[in-house]
């Protein structure tokens, strides 16, 4: 019966409300204080990254409500209810919809976006339902488990014509900002080579079998992944004290279950702030040759130590190394710029480099990040990364893409993915980013995307949800 509503649930959404017009008007169409022009945002995710980055991020954003939030975890569902609660004012919880099933919410007629804060390997598959039940999409980096799932996640907001963010918050800091347009503009000449400095993940992670808390929806939360006995490292903590639990960074984001590691955890942030820098924003590395250690022995297998060399269609050589300071340095004619986040901390969690602290802009000569970028890279740019969110509901509002629009993720996303193929086989590769395969490289290819559990799935999402609302005229690009 479970199954059977989640299906209607899914059908609903794809044949009735969501029709062909999005319930957020543009500004210009009404002007900025119209009533419909507030952005009902549902929360899906209600950890570590969606209690303390996405919903303070929607909470203070001018334009924005939060009326919903979706767990798997109904501890930390009613824990976040009452933190939203709290954040608009209201005396409990209760005024805020909750639901453990994310179809409850995008199928909701009072729900214009989601912020999707939830594992790695339920990324695409939300968005793409949230896509075509006509809810614009703010999602946390990586922005999918493989590649393939990208591409259909990418499509399915083309398609529908949704707007979306990804949560790399680092183009919303100015410094950031500056750095890839004084690249752009040519500071440093012709760009020779990049360095871009990633940590490693430790091993580790307990495997003996646990119970299953009552309070999770295990086999909905492992999701299109294999089974697998429930242990608390695989998932994330159940203390007692669930404001500590919640804050405690999750044993599956060191599982390759469920993602891939440091390489697209801090990957997506790095090598977004390189393709941005460089203008490869639609394109991909064309050679990849890499080496990593995974870890064996625990719970825990996702890779350590690594060292990654692309090579992208222009011949610029880019190196990423766990040696490198955390960041990315820009090698030119004229010196090298480097760009990081210093000592700052997104998350209590964040890695920070040991010993000298790093500048978050620095250069070979002062000269060479003096003054302001004569090179605009983006028209509505927020410089302060807690106003990241704000980008999203701008651009809502102006029917207009965001800082980082789907196919912008999708390629970034794919770099690291690449990368993590790269270190898997140890060999030299080749890729055609337009046709999005390895040439001549069949076992290459073969990792491209997963084996998929029934009923879950992005391609699943996909082929029932797109084809069908494309045959059927009801959302169109």
């Amino acid at each position: 019966m479970r199954q059977t509503r989640r299906c209607f649930l899914r059908d609903a959404a794809a044949t009735g409300f969501v029709a062909a017009f999005p319930s957020i008007i543009p500004a210009k169409v009404l002007g900025a204080d119209a009533p419909s022009n507030t952005v009902n945002v549902a929360q899906i995710g209600c950890g570590r990254i969606g209690l303390t980055m996405d919903v303070p991020g929607f909470l203070r954003a001018k334009g924005a409500r939060v009326v919903a939030a979706c767990d798997l975890d109904s501890r930390r569902l009613d824990f976040m209810r009452g933190f939203i609660a709290k954040g608009l004012g209201e005396k409990s919880g209760a005024a805020i919809f909750g639901a453990r099933d994310f179809h409850d919410v995008i199928s909701r007629a009072d729900v214009d976006a989601v912020s999707i804060s939830t594992p790695d390997h339920w990324h695409a598959q939300i968005a793409i339902e949230a896509a075509f039940a006509g809810k614009h999409v703010y999602m946390q980096k990586p922005a999918s488990l493989t590649i393939r799932e990208g591409r259909l996640f990418a499509d399915a907001i083309a398609e529908t014509g949704r707007i979306f963010l990804l949560g790399s918050q680092q183009r919303s800091w100015a410094h950031f900002q500056k750095a890839c347009a004084f690249v752009r503009e040519g500071r440093l000449g012709k760009i020779k080579s990049i360095e871009v400095g990633l940590p490693g993940d430790p091993g580790g992670g307990s495997t003996s079998e646990m119970p299953v808390p009552e309070c999770l929806d295990y086999d909905f939360w492992l999701g299109s992944t294999p089974k697998a006995f429930y242990t608390e490292d695989r998932v994330h903590s159940q203390n007692a004290d669930l404001k500590k639990a919640i804050n405690s960074r999750p044993g599956w984001l060191r599982c390759e279950q469920f993602g891939a590691g440091m390489i697209t955890g801090w990957g997506s942030h790095h090598l977004d702030i390189m393709h941005w820098a460089m203008g490869w924003e639609k394109i991909g590395p064309k050679f990849i040759e890499g080496k990593g250690k995974f870890h064996t022995g625990g719970l825990w297998d996702v890779h350590g130590e690594y060292d990654i060399a692309l090579t992208y269609p222009d011949g610029t050589s880019a190196r990423v190394w766990d040696k490198f300071p955390n960041g990315v340095r820009f090698v030119g004619e004229k010196g090298w710029i480097f760009v990081s986040r210093g000592s700052a901390k997104v998350s209590a969690s964040d890695p920070v480099a040991a010993g000298k602290p790093l500048k978050a802009l620095d250069a070979s000569d002062p000269a060479l990040i003096a003054g302001d970028p004569a090179v605009v890279l983006y028209p509505r740019l927020v410089t302060n990364p807690s106003f990241h969110h704000q980008n999203f509901i701008d651009s809502i509002k102006a029917g207009e893409p965001s800082v980082v629009p789907a196919e912008t993720a999708h390629r970034s996303c794919s770099a690291c993915l690449l990368s993590w193929i790269g270190m898997k086989l140890g060999r030299r590769l080749e890729w055609d980013w337009q046709k999005e395969r390895f040439v001549n490289d069949a076992e290459a290819n073969a990792m491209l995307e997963r084996t998929e559990r029934a009923p879950y799935g992005a391609r699943r999402a996909y082929e029932r949800l797109g084809k069908r609302c494309v045959r059927n005229g009801i959302i169109r690009a």
